[in-house]
């Protein structure tokens, strides 16, 4: 019997589109942008229209979002970790370009971190050729590969090995030119006016008004705020586990009048993954797939991260939660848990992921996270 129930926000409560909106912009911003390659940056500016952000996201994700779908079925989870790999492949497209006329150099970009300083070096020296992008790549480069969730950005290393004729480790996890990737990103998601509590840095483009008041809910607000109602009067627990940092799970849950429905030490964030990650020193990513986010949200984020960690799974109450999820990540996570997996189909696939969600045997298959009063 169902005890307690975890929420994931994002394909699940409130739209993605936004945070794919910026994952492009933020790919296309490093790539044009004189503050970084440079490739062409009379094309970059920080107030496109809607119909210019579609073109840019059908651009570099291809259309029908193919690449960021492919990614999902991989199981990987982060818009930041999506971000980087599409730049950082991009990156090794480029210089395959130039490989055999600027081979010492690439060598000696590619054995050490990459930084914003290193992204303008390289392109001043891309802009001496004439080199293009091709984002239709990356599906074929990477389906080559059985890699999945974090053993995609490993990948990056096959592939600079492959095409650059390089033998390095610099690009398999979350290094400075992901943290770069990162700031960006949160520049155009929460705009100037929340940069630095988001990031705790200023903007290096300024001007980006962000996507922060612009939430879209996927069912009608009031509708999902009588479910939570509906959970808690029912004697339900409910939680929150997302990969979206505090600043943009809070604000919008109090905007939306969500927030009076949750235990907050329940609400677990991207900042208690890192900040976790970081007390690990291990280097280890605790990022959904891997079960912590929901864990800390079952027990609750007073329970340390060893605890957390030392958890064994599958639980023995498994049973007894019920997790609510929109991609392969969050059905992972809760299979390690041994808890049982709600799917809906509000996610970046939509009802396209039904066919994914059978074959891995999701508990539940749902159009709307409104269903879940049908299966309780």
């Amino acid at each position: 019997m169902v005890k307690t129930i975890l929420f994931d926000v994002d394909g699940v409560l409130l739209s993605e589109d936004h945070y794919f909106d910026a994952s492009a912009l933020t790919v296309w911003e490093m790539l044009v942008s004189e503050n970084y390659l440079g490739l062409s940056p009379e094309n970059f500016k920080t107030d496109y229209s809607e119909a210019e952000i579609k073109t840019i996201r059908q651009h570099v994700f291809e259309r029908n979002d193919e690449v960021l779908k492919f990614m999902k079925s991989r199981g990987l989870n982060a818009n930041w970790d999506m971000i980087y790999l599409s730049f950082t492949h991009q990156l090794i497209h480029l210089l395959s370009q130039i490989k055999d006329r600027e081979f010492v150099k690439i060598k000696q970009w590619c054995q050490a971190p990459i930084n914003r300083e290193t992204l303008l070096e390289i392109g001043k020296v891309l802009n001496k050729y004439e080199v293009e992008t091709d984002f239709t790549l990356f599906v074929k480069d990477f389906e080559r590969s059985e890699a999945v969730k974090q053993e995609l950005l490993g990948y990056l290393n096959e592939l600079v090995k492959e095409k650059l004729g390089v033998e390095t480790d610099t690009f398999g996890g979350k290094n400075e030119l992901w943290s770069v990737c990162e700031h960006v990103s949160q520049e155009w998601y929460v705009g100037d006016e929340h940069v630095i509590a988001s990031t705790g840095r200023p903007s290096t483009q300024t001007g980006k008004k962000g996507f922060f008041a612009n939430e879209t809910t996927l069912a009608p607000r009031e509708m999902i705020a009588e479910l939570f109602e509906f959970l808690k009067d029912s004697g339900y627990e409910i939680g929150i586990g997302t990969g979206r940092p505090a600043l943009e799970t809070i604000q919008p849950f109090q905007h939306l009048n969500w927030l009076i429905y949750f235990d907050e030490n329940r609400i677990v964030t991207d900042d208690e993954v890192v900040k976790a990650e970081k007390e690990l020193s291990e280097g280890k990513s605790l990022s959904k797939p891997h079960p912590f986010t929901y864990i800390a949200a079952l027990y609750g984020k007073s329970t340390s991260v060893q605890e957390c960690l030392q958890k064994t799974l599958p639980l023995k109450n498994g049973n007894e939660v019920l997790i609510v999820g929109d991609s392969l990540a969050d059905l992972l996570a809760a299979r390690q848990i041994g808890c049982q997996f709600a799917a809906v189909l509000t996610g970046l696939s939509g009802k396209d992921a039904k066919s994914e969600f059978e074959k891995h045997e999701a508990d539940y298959i749902l159009d709307s996270v409104l269903d879940i009063r049908g299966i309780l």
